[in-house]
C-alpha cells in the first residue's frame, strides 16, 4: 500500500516483512509525525520488519526530524531486522555507520546504482 507526502514514499511489499521509504529533499518534523505511524502499524502485524531507505537529491534533517529519529529508533531498537541504506553522496554512506548503534538492526549502505543489490540484500533470509 503506498503512501506519499511532500517528499516521502513509503511502500510496503505484499504479504513480506520490507518496507521501503524514499526520501527526498530535506527531512522535518512533520513528515514523521506522518509516516511513523505508518510504519508502526505495518510492525504491528509482524515480529520484526526489512526497511529499504532510498535518499534521492537528501539534504538532511531538520533538528526536530532528528529529534524524531531518536525517539522511533529507541523505541523500535529491536523491531527491524535488517536495514539497506540507498543513497548518492559520500556522506550517507557515513550516515549509515552513525545510525548503527542505534539499532538492533544490520545496517548496510549501498550506491544509488546498487539498488537491486540492496533490494536483494535486504530480502534474503
Amino acid at each position: 500500500m503506498p503512501y506519499a507526502f511532500d517528499e516521502i514514499q513509503l511502500t510496503e511489499e505484499p504479504g513480506g516483512t520490507v518496507v521501503t521509504l524514499v526520501f527526498k529533499d530535506k527531512l522535518k518534523k512533520e513528515d514523521y509525525e506522518y509516516f511513523v505511524p505508518q510504519v508502526e502499524k505495518i510492525m504491528e502485524s509482524r515480529d520484526k520488519i526489512r526497511m529499504l531507505i532510498q535518499l534521492k537529491d537528501f539534504k538532511g534533517w531538520s533538528v526536530g526530524a532528528l529529534w524524531e529519529e531518536s525517539k522511533f529508533g529507541v523505541r523500535h531498537f529491536t523491531d527491524i531486522d535488517r536495514l539497506a541504506i540507498v543513497g548518492e553522496k559520500q556522506w550517507e554512506g557515513t550516515m549509515a555507520g552513525f545510525i548503527a548503534p542505534f539499532t538492533g538492526a544490520e545496517v548496510k549502505y549501498f550506491d544509488m546504482m546498487d539498488l537491486p543489490l540492496a533490494k536483494a540484500w535486504v530480502s534474503q533470509p
